[in-house]
């Protein structure tokens, strides 16, 4: 599985977190302010903590759990996106 590829190909990304199956559409991979290696991603369907479903997230790459590319293809940025995500201290991919 390479996240990378799924935001360059525009695949969605399917995965377990917090106890929760989640389908998104990656839009920003790389290192946080924090030092963490994470995503940025819409989500699109599955359960959360927070109680809110659907919009944008971000989650740390370490606690994603069975992480899988979805055959399912998006058509690109979601509104609001934020293109080099000042969340991030280094970008390895993005839209």
């Amino acid at each position: 599985m390479n996240i990378k590829n799924a935001i360059q190909s525009k695949c969605l990304l399917s995965f377990n977190y917090d106890g929760f199956q989640r389908v998104v559409e990656p839009h920003t991979y790389g290192i946080d302010s924090k030092g963490h290696t994470a995503l940025r991603a819409y989500q699109v369907r599955g359960g959360s903590e927070s109680g809110e479903y659907i919009g944008w997230k971000l989650f740390h790459v370490d606690q994603m759990q069975q992480v899988a590319i979805v055959s399912q293809h998006f058509s690109g940025p979601r509104p609001k996106y934020k293109r080099d995500d000042s969340a991030f201290r280094a970008i390895h991919a993005q839209l």
